[in-house]
């Protein structure tokens, strides 16, 4: 009887506390406990200038959707430490953001190329997005394939599936909404929760192909 109950943790633990992107919610409490977090890195910033503090200071501030403020600390702490791989993913990250995807193409094809499954795929799916507000569908769509063969993101089915359908590739993108559909339906409620958007987009898109 325990063991479904078990899973359902180890799996939340494993793919929402470990592999959660920069973006996703509850990876920092909001309010008071943001406030403290930053006035404690502010103040080691002070004392020991180190890029790592930097670099956790731009985390907060993207969470936060600060982007002007996350570029600024990405960028100091590349400056005190140029080869910090998590800084170049999250600074280009945040310059795609910010509408800048010709400064964060260089960054995240870098770190794609070092560490193809850095933070579990999502360096990949910023760059797959890059490409794609770049104009490079080919690139995107080979992107995302890359990111769809090695993880089950419903967001990245569903971006795959709209770039396919972008192409006239319906039988391709009606496979991968498919697999969105069938994986939810026997996902954990806190997975579904967390999924709700892109399986509500992934039901509407298939509808049109339908018709």
């Amino acid at each position: 009887m325990l063991f479904p109950l078990i899973n359902d943790i180890l799996y939340y633990i494993i793919v929402y506390r470990a592999a959660s992107p920069l973006d996703a919610p509850g990876l920092v409490l909001p309010g008071s406990v943001e406030r403290k977090q930053i006035k404690e890195l502010e103040a080691q910033i002070h004392h020991l200038d180190k890029a790592h503090h930097h670099a956790q200071l731009g985390d907060i501030y993207f969470r936060q959707g600060k982007f002007q403020k996350a570029e600024e600390c990405y960028r100091n702490a590349l400056a005190r430490d140029p080869s910090e791989i998590d800084a170049r993913s999250h600074l280009g990250q945040t310059l795609l953001r910010l509408d800048h995807p010709q400064e964060a193409l260089p960054l995240l094809e870098q770190v794609c190329l070092e560490q193809p499954k850095h933070e579990y795929g999502y360096t990949l799916m910023a760059l797959a997005e890059t490409y794609a507000a770049l104009g490079d569908q080919t690139k995107a769509i080979q992107a995302w394939e890359r990111v769809t063969e090695n993880y089950s993101y419903a967001r990245a089915r569903v971006a795959l599936a709209e770039l396919y359908l972008g192409s006239s590739e319906l039988q391709l993108a009606k496979a991968k909404l498919q697999e969105v559909l069938s994986d939810d339906a026997h996902a954990p409620e806190f997975e579904r929760k967390h999924e709700r958007f892109w399986i509500k987009r992934a039901k509407k898109l298939l509808a049109g192909i339908r018709t």
